[in-house]
């Protein structure tokens, strides 16, 4: 009998994100698996029922996930959603890995087996999979976006009978995928871009999209790419020329998060002072508390003529591209699963070892086993 792989619907408000696309539907029932859909589970990426040819469809949420013998997702499985699936359900979805404990340890006493999306490692084998990655590009799109419609300012220069428009200075801190992609959409718009990573090595890239690079003299390169611990000298300094940077800006996009650690606070509410009225600044990473002192988590405010907006779940407002992206990304990810229509998982594969989160009745990710059930003896 052929592997089944369900899809419910997404049950958190305002997620519109789906997990499955008709074309991806078919490369599924390719390998040899049957799907099993909820009713109405792409229609808010705009894919009606009738276009996934040969899936079985049930209206009940409870109904498709008994069926699963591999379960896609977008958000992680409710407690609720996992007591319906049966012992050795394969769950692929995020996960919030570093935060959602009831979740991790109801899949656990349930003897599911899921990986997290979040944990597919950074290696070239597994990009194709890397969701973190193909959602964080369409984040920083859309922040950009989000920051020209609060503005009282056209992003280009003009030159019009009634004089000429300077265009607005866009300020990106954080050059990872998000930063990159906010940096090029800015351009794009016609802005004038400058952009800050306390990693060196994002100079390159910063600086091959066309934007300037704001070098504070300050280089916290560390292992494998990712920036160590500033000391408290090295911070002093970098606060002292982003805020000068910050003063001179039109639009601020903060994209600094760091996974399972709260953001770190980058722009003081004195920077935000300094600007000048009618300035906006979008922080991407409110999520984890904002990198902005004055951020508060998927509110608009406004503080001394500045707007500051910390919107939640971005991706989640490009649906149709979010979903497809996400949902080739889980169709990779499959190719690992499924052979032939039959379940085959091999334990010696990186990137099945890394993004386990569960297992047999085990957390299998150790900072997760760690923080909820302690030190091993």
């Amino acid at each position: 009998m052929a592997v089944s792989v369900a899809v419910p619907k997404e049950i958190k408000k305002g997620e519109r994100r789906v997990a499955i696309i008709p074309e991806v539907a078919t490369r599924l029932q390719g390998l040899g698996a049957s799907l099993v859909l909820q009713s109405g589970v792409g229609m808010s990426a705009g894919h009606a029922d009738e276009l996934f040819v040969d899936a079985k469809i049930y209206k009940a949420g409870k109904k498709v996930i008994e069926s699963a013998d591999v379960l896609l997702k977008v958000l992680p499985p409710t407690p609720t959603e996992v007591a319906a699936m049966k012992k050795g359900t394969i769950c692929v979805s995020f996960m919030a890995p570093f935060a959602n404990d009831e979740g991790i340890v109801a899949m656990k006493e349930q003897g599911i087996t899921s990986f997290a999306m979040e944990l597919i490692p950074r290696i070239s084998r597994a990009q194709s999979m890397d969701a973190l990655t193909s959602q964080a590009s369409l984040a920083g799109y859309k922040a950009v976006l989000m920051a020209a419609s609060i503005s009282g300012k056209f992003f280009p220069m003009l030159t019009t009978a009634a004089g000429t428009i300077r265009p607005s200075k866009v300020l990106v801190v954080g050059a990872g995928v998000a930063g990159l992609q906010a940096i090029a959409t800015a351009r794009r718009l016609g802005a004038i871009v400058e952009a800050y990573d306390v990693r060196s090595a994002a100079r390159e890239q910063v600086e091959s999209l066309g934007a300037r690079f704001v070098d504070t003299g300050v280089s916290a390169d560390g292992l494998g790419g990712y920036a160590r611990e500033l000391t408290d000298e090295e911070k002093t300094r970098q606060q002292e020329v982003l805020a000068q940077r910050v003063a001179a800006s039109d639009v601020v996009i903060t994209t600094a998060a760091i996974p399972g650690r709260p953001s770190p606070r980058i722009i003081t509410k004195e920077m935000v002072e300094s600007m000048h009225a009618c300035s906006v600044i979008v922080d991407m990473a409110a999520e984890g508390g904002g990198n902005c002192e004055l951020t508060q988590v998927d509110e608009q405010i406004e503080h001394n003529g500045v707007t500051v907006y910390g919107p939640l779940n971005v991706p989640s407002m490009l649906a149709i591209h979010a979903s497809e992206m996400y949902a080739k990304n889980l169709l990779n990810f499959c190719k690992l699963l499924i052979n032939e229509g039959e379940l085959s998982i091999d334990w010696e594969d990186q990137v099945l070892t890394d993004s386990c989160l569960t297992h047999d009745g085990e957390i299998r990710f150790e900072p997760a086993r760690e923080r909820i059930e302690g030190e091993k003896s």
